[in-house]
């Protein structure tokens, strides 16, 4: 068995902290010896089913102790692991399925309309009992208790995650299991995990900041607690209620939590919290201002990650306040530079674009080689700024499309994307995917453009702007667009004009820096 994988880090979890509680959820809890029983069951199902080598095997389902108990099983064996996010519409699922050509869904009694809508043909499994045609979770657990064993290689592929990618449509990125290891040792590295750690899981399980929380809970032999963020009153007592000592969260969810609550507890009751992490958007003053009231004991750590590499800075709590706007300096074992279009290292406040070197660099794009050639590059790219004496030019390097500079400190600031993905809420979300079901599902509109414009609560928000022969209204198009789109994806504001303006060189595109001008003000 390899060292570099997590079946490793649960096995010797289990022998060492055999009665330690592992998960909570909400009044459910299961010990490091019982998870591995449970885990050992679902696999031992999952390699009876005999599918082959490497095939993909998705979870989409609500957050609890089976979901966790399904990513680790999945892991335990040589297939690979899909996490869809809940959030998804039945179509958008469809074509991850499709696209990675996904062989088993694991799922819950909720989401199995959403799976038997598609006609889904591979083989399906829920948490609870529902027919005598879907296998359950309550069944494998009565009638699968024979010993499982397992030896998972570590350079193997382990998981493969979709977000919104460069050409508008859902790309996966392929994960591997050393990558999932290196990534719980390196942030319980520098936040100083411990074994009576309790780590908060409001975050889903889709992306690796999520399911990292899991994997660094096995690698310190700590406690996850899971909670489903929906009101923050809630919020706060899972936090009471289960003791928490580590808190993960994105930007989204601080505006979230402090936006929407009447009255915030007092600040006495949190004195347990220590640390706070945010990735996943930018980072305001406010919100840290907020944490820090609330939490008065917590470090608090802003951290900048990749798709295809799981991270790449994080801002130390001595700096937050002082230099809010940073996304700090490179982790462990990784080096930053900032170039310029001729491959030269800018000076100190020179935007240029941010390439990531060393560790933590994902497998590549899944069945997507323009993206891999646009993204993964030869170390060739920096041969003008480090040393590659004796030809060792053997190393991938991530050009990242995200537009930096650095200060003559050395921290980093985000200026913007090369691509014009929208980024809120935690979630990196393609125009082109809204504007294409606009165009699929409501042919009334003639134009649609879609785009981001700057909110401090959420980053950025969602505008749709159209143009049809007279204005629809609002609450018809939000209608239709709800059937095919994830809750996220969701414009929050929708526009009529009788015309948009158009690019001068290309009459066909929509003038979306025009619109943005107008809306703003500018």
């Amino acid at each position: 068995m390899s060292i570099n994988c997590v079946r490793t880090l649960l096995e010797y979890a289990a022998i060492s902290h055999t009665d330690k509680t592992a998960v909570i959820c909400g009044q459910k809890k299961i010990t490091y010896g019982d998870l591995l029983t449970r885990v050992n069951q679902v696999a031992y199902y999952l390699k009876e089913l005999d599918l082959p080598k490497d095939s993909r095997v998705g979870i989409y389902s609500n957050k609890g102790i089976d979901q966790v108990i399904a990513i680790l099983a999945i892991l335990s064996t040589d297939y690979i692991l899909v996490p869809l996010t809940k959030l998804l519409k039945p179509e958008q699922v469809e074509y991850v399925i499709n696209d990675c050509d996904i062989k088993c869904i694991i799922t819950d009694k909720l989401k199995l309309e959403n799976i038997e809508e598609i006609s889904f043909n591979g083989h399906i499994i829920s948490y609870e009992t529902t027919s005598k045609e879907i296998a359950s979770f309550e069944e494998i657990y009565k009638y699968y208790n024979k010993p499982y064993t397992c030896d998972v290689n570590g350079h193997s592929n382990a998981v493969i995650t979709y977000s919104f990618g460069i050409s508008g449509t859902p790309k996966g990125i392929v994960i591997s299991h050393r990558n999932l290891i290196d990534s719980a040792r390196v942030v319980s590295q520098y936040l100083n995990l411990q074994q009576d750690d309790v780590i908060s899981a409001i975050l889903i399980f889709n992306l690796d900041y999520g399911l990292n929380q899991i994997f660094c809970t096995l690698y310190k032999r700590a406690t996850l607690a899971l909670h489903r963020l929906i009101l923050p009153e809630d919020f706060f007592n899972h936090l009471i209620n289960d003791k928490v000592t580590v808190l993960p969260l994105m930007p989204f969810n601080i505006s979230q939590i402090f936006d929407g609550v009447s009255r915030v507890p007092s600040p006495d009751l949190f004195e347990g919290i220590k640390t706070i992490t945010s990735s996943g958007g930018n980072v305001t003053a406010k919100m840290i201002n907020d944490c820090k009231a609330t939490f008065p004991k917590a470090d608090f750590y802003s951290m900048h990650g990749l798709t295809e590499a799981f991270r790449s800075t994080y801002l130390a709590p001595s700096q937050v306040q002082i230099r809010p706007d940073s996304i700090g300096k490179a982790i462990p074992d990784v080096e930053l530079y900032v170039i310029n279009d001729d491959g030269k290292e800018c000076a100190p406040r020179e935007v240029g674009e941010l390439i990531h070197r060393g560790g933590y660099i994902y497998r590549g794009f899944w069945n997507a080689p323009e993206q891999n050639a646009e993204r993964f590059k030869s170390i060739e790219l920096l041969k003008d700024i480090v040393n590659l004496e004796g030809q060792l030019t053997d190393e991938t390097v991530v050009a990242t499309g995200d537009y930096v500079y650095k200060d003559e400190e050395g921290y980093f600031y985000f200026v913007s994307r090369h691509d014009n993905m929208i980024k809120t809420r935690g979630f990196r979300v393609s125009p082109y995917e809204i504007e294409s079901v606009v165009s699929r599902n409501l042919p009334q509109i003639r134009q649609c453009a879609v785009f981001g414009m700057e909110n401090e609560a959420i980053e950025e928000e969602i505008v749709m702007v159209y143009s049809a022969r007279s204005e629809i209204p609002e609450k018809e198009i939000l209608f239709e667009l709800k059937k095919h789109l994830a809750s996220y994806m969701i414009p929050s504001r929708v526009i009529y004009k009788k015309s948009l303006p158009l690019v001068q060189s290309d009459k066909n595109k929509v003038n979306k820096n025009e619109l943005i001008r107008e809306l703003s003000g500018a």
